[in-house]
């Protein structure tokens, strides 16, 4: 993983003690709340509803185990709301009544602290962390080298990728010092702090799409033209919200060597003339749409500007080759280990029937045929979607020291994936795993779901996430049910903003507000543009809004058309998105409003 210089351990630093410096001037009363606000958020310091949320960058997703030990102090040290605040937040969660569960336990949320939640982009959130303790939180993280920069503001933000990235056999090149050359050059830039609204970019390497990169402001497809230079294909306009848009291709080939160059130019022009009067039309997906062939240009404009002036961000191999030397691959072997004692654990994983199940969906291939790369499974019954506590993030630090030489990544699926496991080690992982109840053999699978904190956490939600994610689980814990269903992504947002990315799931769940309750609107067919899912789009809305208790009857009924209309041949089954592709939504809309009226008649 990027091994950070010395200048960058000083950058982060000096911030840290910036804002400890804002910080006291704002408790203090020498800067008022509005002047401190745009401050903190570009540290990433928010105001939620209850308390403040923190949001950590962990750039192109990778973290360390020392990095995630301080997550989990963080966790079990800070993120800690006082009594009466807990009680009230309980409280009022318990107001808004409970989600029924058919044949289950009724879920309502149990507020809970000392967690950390990983996001759809690879950040780290804390939602309980007082204020006046910010500041020591920042110096903490500071000491791992992680920060909150620009993790929030109408700035560039944490720069995705897939987290396979670097070790994936279908790699055509590591984006990975792409993506650090572009958090470099973004951290701060003078001219990009204060866009008209958030800017998010993500860059993918591989011949799959797993970086979702069709649904960013700015997508950057690595590839090779006919004479096997290295390039990138540009793709400007993605994004989910209120009007989810699927990014236009703006450059079909940019030399590798003109990333920055190109990529300034394009928010640029953005900057220039993106709406600051609406925030619903003030991203660049508004601007794209709106002006077509003349927005691409106004930035092939721009770009020869540029160009002419010296292109000074030219990335030149020096450059380059410095960045990517910082990458450092290590030399994995298998771990010390007796002999005896590894083919005891070997021979009991390989008797464990869900032992061959995790090899299948947890273990990934690797481009050194000796290692493969593993997935943590954070989706369990009583947890919420991607969230870790602090005892969890230790045992991932450990996890990630014993079998992949110090290093995990955070996924766009709000898991934790090692990169560098030895294939001899897989059976002492697995039972170390399973211990720890981090080798649930369900990736990719229904219950391993995307969800935001949503309303028990958000102050923009319209609905809560978690209950309505918890239920979806209870319902489907048998594994060889969830097996017969196959790969299909279940994302869940508690609002429009789209954090739990519902635009793009195979079945997308959306909270909305009707007359002050909350109501789940429901969509099919979505899909973020990896191999499984296909072109990415947005799924279409199945019908008028459901109940809270009626969601997971909705999802149910959905599966039951899907099993029905599912070809299978030579005893493979058609895959839920190929199903629907094929024969439309409507089979899948008789069933959800034919859920609705069977679940109110039942009331």
């Amino acid at each position: 993983m990027y091994q950070y210089s010395e200048f960058d351990k000083a950058f982060v630093r000096a911030r840290a003690a910036q804002y400890r410096d804002q910080l006291e001037r704002n408790l203090a009363g020498q800067l008022s709340d509005d002047d401190f606000r745009p401050l903190r958020l570009q540290n990433g310091w928010y105001i939620q509803r209850y308390a403040p949320m923190l949001r950590i960058a962990v750039p192109y997703g990778e973290i360390s185990g020392a990095q995630l030990r301080v997550l989990s102090k963080i966790a079990r040290d800070y993120d800690q709301p006082t009594a009466a605040l807990l009680q009230e937040a309980q409280e009022k969660q318990s107001a808004l009544g409970e989600v029924p569960v058919r044949g289950g336990t009724p879920v309502v949320t149990r507020l809970k602290t000392g967690y950390g939640h990983f996001t759809t982009r690879t950040n780290v959130q804390f939602n309980w962390v007082p204020l006046v303790k910010s500041a020591d939180v920042m110096e903490l993280l500071a000491s791992v080298n992680m920060h909150g920069i620009q993790t929030s503001g109408n700035t560039i933000r944490n720069i995705c990728s897939d987290e396979l990235a670097g070790i994936a056999p279908d790699e055509i090149a590591d984006p990975r010092p792409f993506a650090e050359i572009l958090r470099q050059w973004s951290s701060l830039h003078p001219e990009f702090l204060f866009l008209p609204r958030k800017f998010k970019i993500s860059i993918n390497g591989a011949r799959e799409d797993r970086s979702a990169l069709r649904w960013y402001d700015i997508g950057l497809q690595l590839l090779k033209n006919e004479a096997g230079e290295l390039g990138m294909r540009v793709h400007v306009g993605g994004g989910m919200g209120r009007t989810p848009v699927i990014s236009s291709v703006v450059r079909e080939f940019l030399p590798w060597d003109q990333m920055l160059n190109y990529v300034e130019a394009c928010i640029r022009v953005y900057n220039r003339y993106g709406r600051r009067d609406n925030l619903w039309k003030a991203r660049i997906k508004i601007l794209v749409k709106a002006e077509g062939q003349r927005y691409i240009d106004q930035v092939e404009e721009e770009f020869a500007r540029i160009a002419a002036g010296g292109a000074h961000h030219t990335i030149t191999q020096a450059e380059f080759d410095r960045v990517a030397a910082h990458f450092e691959v290590p030399k994995v072997q298998p771990a010390k280990k007796d002999a005896r004692l590894h083919e005891i654990v070997r021979a009991d994983a390989e008797a464990d029937p869900s032992y061959d199940r995790w090899l299948q969906r947890n273990v990934h291939e690797h481009r050194d045929p000796q290692l493969r790369a593993v997935t943590l499974s954070f989706k369990r019954l009583g947890q919420a979607p991607g969230d870790a506590n602090a005892d969890q993030l230790a045992a991932a630090a450990d996890l990630a020291d014993r079998f992949s030489s110090g290093e995990a990544r955070v996924t766009h699926h709000q898991n934790l994936l090692l990169p560098w496991v030895h294939q001899d080690d897989l059976p002492e992982l697995y039972a170390a795993a399973r211990k720890l109840g981090l080798a649930r053999a369900n990736i990719g699978l229904l219950s391993d779901m995307i969800s935001c904190p949503g309303g028990d956490f958000c102050s923009l939600a319209n609905a809560r996430s978690i209950p309505i994610a918890e239920a979806i689980t209870q319902r489907y814990q048998d594994l060889d049910e969830l097996y017969d269903i196959g790969e299909i992504d279940l994302n869940i947002s508690g609002c429009i903003n789209s954090c739990g990315h519902h635009h793009s799931g195979h079945i997308g769940i959306l909270g909305v507000d009707k007359d002050g309750k909350e109501w789940y609107q429901v969509t099919i067919g979505g899909a973020d543009g990896s191999n499984l899912s296909g072109a990415a789009q947005p799924g279409k809305v199945v019908g008028p809004s459901f109940s809270a208790a009626e969601v997971p009857e909705v999802v149910e009924a959905v599966i039951e058309a899907y099993r029905r209309e599912r070809q299978v041949t030579d005893g493979r089954a058609e895959a839920f998105i190929d199903t629907v592709r094929r024969v439309g939504i409507e089979p899948f809309k008789a069933a959800a409003n034919a859920a609705r009226f069977t679940e109110r008649e039942a009331a």
